[in-house]
């Protein structure tokens, strides 16, 4: 960042420095631990002042792409892989918060008329037809997340041609063009079968974390996921408030 770039208002400057940290640590230009600009650098480069510089360095922390160290300066977070319990993620979202490059890889997709175990995972009608999709949620090189996903052609007609095959994962497509109004998620822990943990390079019998979720609007199911992230890797979290007792 040596070239000094013409001044523009404060809201646009912030989103600039914004999206050009960002671009960098997500690239892995900048890799975890790498200490990035002074504020009193960043506001010679860009022109600006340091309240523009700050807010900007904020919304980063928030995202979890830095961390700011009292008199050291501000460093490239090191990835915390974990997911909220009470909430969707977006698997893309989750892996680019670490600051590694996300990748979805499909292994099968199938068009089928719902079978029993279908029509239990979703609560279907018979002759119900479904859409099954597996594959692959990778963090850099590194398997992520293997994705089982069903989803109901009678709530979502559209999926029907979506092949999911440029880095869009159904999870992400879903998320985007379906509007959900309630989730029920499972979790549990396995130990990984050898189908999953080939697609996830771990040992067969390794400890893995298994989320599954169900989605609907109103009186009709969505979708059901089942998600398998290598033990090893993965936390939840929930955040919740004491109830109050009457």
């Amino acid at each position: 960042m040596d070239e000094r770039v013409e001044k523009t208002p404060d809201t646009t400057l912030h989103h600039r420095i914004l999206a050009d940290v960002e671009n960098r640590i997500l690239s892995g230009e900048w890799p975890p631990g790498h200490r990035i600009p002074f504020e009193h650098e960043f506001t010679l480069q860009y022109g600006c002042s340091r309240m523009t510089v700050s807010k900007a360095l904020g919304d980063l922390v928030r995202r979890g792409l830095i961390e700011r160290r009292r008199r050291s300066g501000s460093f490239v977070a090191y990835p915390q892989v974990q997911s909220a319990v009470l909430e969707i993620q977006d698997i893309r979202h989750e892996v680019e918060a670490l600051g590694l490059a996300y990748a979805w890889r499909p292994q099968g997709r199938t068009l089928r008329v719902a079978r029993a175990e279908d029509r239990n995972r979703l609560d279907l009608p018979p002759r119900a037809r479904v859409l099954a999709v597996t594959g692959c949620h990778y963090a850099g090189r590194r398997p992520f997340c293997h994705e089982d996903r069903l989803i109901s052609l009678r709530a979502v007609p559209e999926a029907e041609n979506e092949m999911f095959d440029d880095n869009i994962g159904p999870g992400t497509w879903l998320l985007r063009k379906v509007p959900w109004s309630a989730a029920e998620n499972r979790i549990s822990a396995v130990s990984a079968e050898p189908e999953i943990a080939a697609a996830l390079g771990i040992a067969a019998g390794a400890a893995c974390l298994v989320i599954e979720r169900r989605t609907w609007t109103a009186d009709q199911h969505i979708t059901q996921v089942r998600l398998t992230y290598p033990g090893d890797r993965h936390q939840l979290v929930a955040a919740f408030t004491p109830s109050q007792s009457s």
